[in-house]
């Protein structure tokens, strides 16, 4: 697939883009503001991680599983939510979390990287009435990634510009 290699090029850019930023916060940034999902910054990154795996494994089975293929949407009925409480994303080692979602990512693109050009086709059954071939699932992944992030990038927006009043208030007193 030609827009393969586009996809790993943004994919890997927004990882060097993303990782400094990321080490780089502290505790404050990680569990001070909530997106509109009342997810922390760890959370969203933890979300990331699970719909890494979870596409991974869909793109693997689509390429030898007859189509349309059932497998299960863990973000049906709020289940992405459940991942995050049970594996507990706010109490995971920030660091590890971080490369755990980079490693995720370039796995995620040796895989695309090398998926049949015949079975691109070969659809998902994300829900009832919904199927979605490989080939969309790949393209608009980092759509999915890039949304994730700038909540994240939102977030740090928010505690910064906190901050930044906390700052003024401090000085004008």
């Amino acid at each position: 697939m030609k827009e393969a290699e586009a996809v790993i090029q943004e994919i890997s850019s927004l990882i060097l883009t993303w990782e400094p930023k990321l080490l780089e916060l502290n505790d404050e940034f990680l569990g001070a503001g909530k997106n509109k999902q009342n997810r922390t910054i760890k959370q969203i990154l933890g979300h990331l991680i699970d719909s890494t795996s979870n596409n991974t494994h869909r793109v693997i089975h689509l390429q030898y599983q007859k189509s349309p293929f059932n497998f299960p949407n863990y973000a049906t009925y709020g289940n992405n939510d459940r991942w995050i409480a049970i594996q507990k994303y706010q109490k995971e080692d920030w660091k590890n979390m971080v490369q755990l979602w980079k490693y995720s990512l370039f796995h995620f693109c040796h895989v695309i990287k090398n998926v049949k050009g015949s079975k691109l086709g070969n659809e998902w059954i994300a829900g009832p009435d919904e199927k979605i071939t490989l080939k969309t699932m790949i393209l608009d992944f980092p759509k999915h990634l890039r949304l994730h992030l700038s909540e994240i990038e939102d977030l740090i927006n928010v505690i910064n510009d906190c901050r930044s009043s906390d700052d003024l208030i401090r000085t004008r007193n």
